[in-house]
């Protein structure tokens, strides 16, 4: 891995500050061990600074050798390029990601990170851990037990340093659990400016925000009605008993208003992976168009295996196979029914590639020929969803309330051409979402950040209009239980929009004529 511009950039800051730090290439050399490392957790917080970019040896051992907390390069250049943390992104743009945001942030201010914790299921069964998105995005890191920190320092763009707490390399430990990257890949790899052992947050953190004029952060404060250790470090810092400590409270704000601004306009490399993702899974649902399927499951098997098998790293999120009516239940994912012959089904689900996911949602009849009632409604919900597609583009100057607005009145001059008696809460009950969300990092991208901002290139987003039609006497009878979604996920162009799920067929001919 070649050390990237960021990181030169930072050596230069550090000899502006008179550090010393010798840089090495991490393609050919690490530290043999942590012991540097180690040894700087118990010089206590006075010797933070002073003694911090002091010893390090070096041994030449390929990283190819040694084991990390996730894939690098070295270890697994069938998952990595060069260059690259995670899939598709670069050691460079997290780089830059941090340096965005830093300089956001007001002079000396200092935005704080926690790590998602491990989830577990049932007793000592765990969930898979899934790193948290905002600290995945700055960081790039996806281990658990981990606090990111970073510190504007300067007026440019790239004035900042970047502090990684991690866990230190463990033998014993990692025999039971499995590697993780420890504090010595945290600097050569992530390219933290100092890295320090997590169990010392409690001396070590607070010296690095005493200085801070304001701290920004979203991490978790308590649990179980207990504070966490960040929690206790921001509530000494932040919080005053006396007239005389007012002086030196430091102001908090949360981080995310300015984290979902960034979060929101995808990069070109975001949106590679998201179209990697989105060619996969498109092409997983118009393979399963082609096939009978007499049960649900067996459907969501087969789709998940073909995600996985075509280089996606798994499903998104849990899938929605609905048959017939169950289609009406906007996320059923129970998928243990049968598939009734004549019916439909509707399927919401898609691949993540580099933790980046895709949303399709595909309807198609499960004996492969459209009922003429089906069809029609098909097609009213088709000649919608195009319709608000067509409206992802800068240029149009839509909002995703608007595209929102926009497809309700569409779907309700074509119900009304088939015959729908749309009085009272009728669209409510017919079509009771909103049309689309932001897609990214998470299936439903950057929480907070609202339906109503202008889309710009770069803005990734859904758009799935719908129709569910319950067993209600003031609807048509022959479309009663019928239920019809169809999604894609898009990319905002200037001009036009970029359809990232373009190989999910969704045309009636062509769904036809897979099974002809």
């Amino acid at each position: 891995m070649r050390l990237p511009r960021a990181a030169v950039r930072h050596f230069e800051r550090h000899l502006r500050r008179q550090y010393q730090r010798p840089l090495q290439a991490v393609q050919t050399q690490l530290r043999a061990s942590d012991a540097f490392s180690a040894s700087s957790t118990s010089r206590g917080a006075a010797s933070w600074s002073s003694s911090w970019w002091t010893g390090r040896s070096y041994a030449t051992v390929s990283a190819a050798d040694l084991e990390f907390g996730q894939p690098v390069h070295e270890t697994h250049p069938h998952i990595l390029k060069a260059g690259e943390i995670t899939p598709g992104i670069t050691a460079q743009e997290y780089a830059d990601r941090r340096a965005q945001l830093a300089f956001s942030l007001p002079e000396n201010g200092v935005a704080v990170l926690a790590a998602a914790d491990l989830k577990y299921r049932s007793g000592a069964v765990f969930y898979a851990h899934r790193q948290e998105s905002n600290f995945l995005y700055l960081t790039g890191f996806l281990e658990q037990d981990a606090l990111a920190v970073i510190q504007r320092t300067g007026p440019a763009l790239h004035d900042y340093l970047f502090h990684l707490f991690c866990r230190p390399k463990d033998a014993r430990a990692e025999q039971w659990s499995g590697p993780w990257s420890g504090l010595q890949a945290a600097e050569d790899i992530f390219n933290a400016d100092t890295a320090a052992d997590i169990h010392q947050l409690e001396t070590l953190l607070p010296p690095l925000l005493r200085g801070a004029s304001r701290i920004y952060s979203d991490g978790p404060l308590t649990q179980n009605n207990n504070p966490t250790p960040l929690g206790a470090i921001l509530r000494s810092l932040t919080t005053t008993t006396t007239a005389a400590a007012a002086a030196t409270r430091i102001p908090t704000s949360p981080l995310q208003p300015l984290i979902n601004q960034q979060r929101a306009i995808k990069s070109p490399a975001e949106i590679a992976n998201m179209r990697h993702a989105g060619r996969v899974s498109g092409r997983a649902l118009t393979a399963a168009m082609r096939q009978a399927w007499t049960l649900e499951k067996d459907l969501q098997s087969f789709l998940e295996y073909e995600f996985t098998n075509h280089g996606c790293s798994g499903p998104a999120y849990v899938p929605v196979v609905a048959g017939g009516p169950r289609g009406c239940m906007i996320h059923y994912v129970h998928n243990t029914a049968a598939l009734a012959p004549g019916s439909m089904v509707l399927v919401d689900a898609g691949g993540e590639y580099g933790t980046y996911v895709t949303d399709i949602t595909r309807t198609w009849p499960v004996d492969g020929k459209f009922s003429p009632a089906q069809k029609d409604l098909y097609e009213a919900v088709l000649r919608v969803q195009r319709m608000g597609v067509g409206l992802c583009r800068a240029d149009a100057g839509m909002t995703l309330d608007g595209i929102h607005r926009a497809t309700e009145a569409g779907l309700r001059d074509q119900l009304a051409q088939l015959g729908f008696d749309l009085a009272g809460d009728a669209m409510d009950v017919l079509f009771p979402h909103h049309v689309g969300h932001y897609v990214g990092l998470d299936v439903h991208d950057v929480p907070g950040y609202g339906r109503s901002v202008p889309l710009r290139k770069g803005h990734c987003v859904t758009v799935e209009p719908g129709v569910y039609v319950p067993d209600d006497e003031r609807f048509p009878a022959h479309f009663r239980g019928l239920a019809v979604r169809i999604e894609d996920s898009v990319c905002v162009d200037a001009d036009s929009p970029y359809v990232l799920t373009t190989e999910a067929v969704k045309e009636v001919d062509d769904i036809e004529a897979l099974r002809s």
